[in-house]
């Protein structure tokens, strides 16, 4: 059976797909084509029910639910550190409130996140979208005065010389005790029950075996990473592919709950 399995082309999406990519495993029947594409257009192409499999933001769920169930392998789940609200001055919040923030989409879980922040801090934010790998480089230049990173960026703004606002893992993890969902894997829900079982229990053992064979793996999503060095990438990647990926348990799948306001629909691999 062909498989079209979709992730963002960022390194931790690569890491646990590379034994899948690179013929480490076999794919039990599987034929798959491989899907590179920008997490907020995945997003997207998800409410039309485009990829058999796709990496999407947690944030996006409640949108695809009628289409897709989640896996329980492959999410990105982190705790106590998550997406940053980064700045080129210090900011205060009263100060960020006048501010236009760059975000990633309007479907990530790291603006949802964000939006959960600034309504505790009593605010609604005015943003505006780009690809998330521009934000960084948008405020450097000035183009924004603030900015909402993701994926491999949450590494490199310091360097960059911006200053952190908020760091939206570590304000959830003190308000709920709870790591921070950011994303998932989902596979189209009208397929087969016993296909939809197949492949959630390939990929549980693409992300096992990645883990296993990590340096290998960090080599294989290297490409993927936006100039980082392979030791970087290595940390990058030690932090978002980790034991919520295998499985999210009952604190992982709490913490989807809780930011989603519902209860998601699991295919256990």
């Amino acid at each position: 059976m062909k498989l079209t399995i979709a992730h963002s082309p960022d390194s931790d999406d690569a890491y646990m797909m590379a034994p899948l990519a690179l013929g480490w495993m076999d794919p039990e029947g599987f034929e798959i084509e491989f899907i590179r594409k920008d997490i907020e257009q995945l997003n997207a192409e998800a409410t039309e029910g485009r990829h058999d499999v796709t990496a999407i933001s947690f944030g996006a769920y409640p949108e695809l639910r009628d289409r897709y169930d989640l896996l329980t392998a492959g999410s990105s789940i982190q705790e106590g550190t998550g997406p940053l609200v980064v700045s080129r001055m210090p900011l205060d919040v009263p100060r960020l409130r006048a501010l236009t923030i760059a975000i990633p989409g309007r479907r990530t879980s790291a603006y949802l996140s964000m939006r959960k922040w600034c309504a505790e801090q009593g605010f609604e934010p005015a943003v505006e979208l780009l690809p998330f790998d521009e934000i960084l480089p948008a405020v450097v230049e000035g183009r924004f005065e603030a900015g909402l990173l993701i994926h491999e960026s949450q590494l490199m703004y310091h360097d960059a010389g911006l200053r952190l606002v908020v760091d939206l893992g570590a304000w959830w993890k003190h308000a709920y005790d709870l790591p921070l969902p950011m994303g998932g894997n989902a596979i189209r829900k009208e397929l087969p029950a016993d296909v939809k079982q197949h492949f959630a229990t390939l990929m549980r053992r693409s992300v096992e075996l990645a883990r296993a064979r990590h340096w290998e793996s960090v080599d294989y999503s290297q490409s993927f990473g936006r100039g980082m060095d392979r030791e970087m990438i290595g940390r990058y990647v030690n932090a978002w592919v980790n034991d919520f990926t295998v499985d999210p348990g009952a604190r992982g799948r709490q913490a989807v709950e809780l930011l989603l306001g519902l209860e998601p629909v699991w295919i256990q691999g």
